[in-house]
């Protein structure tokens, strides 16, 4: 959830002389050619010295996953889920490639918003790998719910959160209308979209749209947790170092907005999104889970120093204490969007984080 129109507006001087001069033939070795700075993940992986220990290289031409083979050079995100029967699906953010204009005019870069791969990986000790992708016909990772990519209408339609209800997966996606200032925008609304068929095709659900207005802003990025038959939905307003929002459904009824129950700090109240208490503050992206290894639920986020932190919590509404430092901003100043491996690890904590100075998704391990 970066400035990736940014991004691409300010290689596009550079990008079409690329085309016509640089090759990535399937045996080159990317940490020696580079001929696409920032977006192609070669840049190795961060040497870390705090109680994190980057681990994999999960995206970019590094990664063993040939990314770049379905033309996906650069992307954000990594928000993972298991789908119901034992596979892990990855949703990603804004992916930059190369192709046709299906954006700005003159640009050379293939823009998704959201795209999807699947992995049987439970152990993530070696890496995360990816069984499939879901391809457009030309073999490329296409979106999901496509957006017009239009500033100031629909600039980008991204994942926040995803999870599998009886079957079907569900993903909360943002409609974002605007970046602004440095990790700042403005969505239209968030919204859920469904599939039926393991990732492979969705349809948007509009009677589950959050307007950006009112209390529903509280809920425009979210993160989801299933716990006790409900799944629990933990909400910011669009951009980072906001305070955050809990409400609840039973698993069943997540399409109806009605049906959702929000914690006003002593009780759960239905349908009333107005009685939603703040839970924690200061927060970015937000991965939640129970941890098994801790005996406590655990929240992932950044901090209004860009710090990569962790939170602990009795109950799934807090009290959340307060934040422990897994990153530092100082030796990694540039992460952000940590998303919890959804298999337990025991005391090892695995965790995927985009680095925006390679704009790539990077597996991390920390020792709890």
């Amino acid at each position: 959830m970066t400035k990736t129109g940014s991004i691409l507006l300010s290689a596009l001087a550079g990008a079409t002389a690329l085309l016509l001069t640089a090759t990535t033939p399937a045996s080159a070795n990317p940490n020696a050619i580079n001929p696409f700075p920032v977006l192609n993940g070669s840049n190795g992986l961060p040497n870390l010295t705090g109680r994190t220990q980057a681990v994999f290289q999960v995206t970019g031409m590094a990664s063993p996953n040939n990314t770049q083979s379905y033309n996906v050079l650069g992307t954000d995100l990594g928000i993972m889920w298991d789908n119901g029967s034992g596979e892990m699906l990855t949703a990603f953010g804004d992916t930059a490639g190369l192709g046709f204009p299906n954006l700005l005019a003159g640009s050379v870069w293939a823009w998704r918003s959201n795209i999807l791969v699947r992995s049987h990986t439970q152990d993530p000790a070696n890496g995360i790998f990816f069984d499939s992708v879901v391809r457009d016909v030309f073999g490329q990772a296409r979106d999901l719910i496509p957006s017009p990519k239009i500033p100031f209408i629909e600039i980008s339609r991204i994942p926040t959160a995803g999870i599998a209800v009886n079957g079907v997966q569900y993903m909360s996606l943002m409609s974002v209308h605007s970046w602004d200032d440095v990790g700042q925008w403005t969505t239209n609304y968030s919204g859920l979209a469904a599939s039926g068929d393991n990732g492979e095709t969705w349809a948007e659900l509009p009677e589950t749209r959050r307007p950006n207005e009112g209390a529903n802003a509280n809920f425009q990025m979210n993160a989801f947790m299933k716990d006790g038959g409900y799944v629990y939905e933990y909400g910011t307003r669009s951009g980072r170092n906001r305070a955050a929002f809990v409400a609840r459904v039973r698993a069943n009824d997540i399409a109806n907005i009605a049906e959702y129950e929000y914690w006003d700090g002593e009780r759960w109240k239905k349908d009333d999104v107005n009685a939603a208490a703040p839970i924690m503050f200061g927060v970015g992206e937000l991965s939640v889970m129970y941890n098994q290894y801790l005996g406590q639920y655990v929240a992932l986020t950044t901090d209004p120093f860009n710090s990569v932190v962790m939170r602990r919590a009795p109950s799934p509404s807090g009290p959340w204490s307060d934040p422990e430092v897994l990153i530092d901003t100082r030796e990694l100043p540039s992460a952000y969007a940590p998303s919890i491996f959804p298999y337990q690890t025991g005391r090892d904590l695995y965790f995927l984080t985009t680095v925006h100075s390679q704009y790539n998704v990077i597996l991390m391990r920390t020792t709890l």
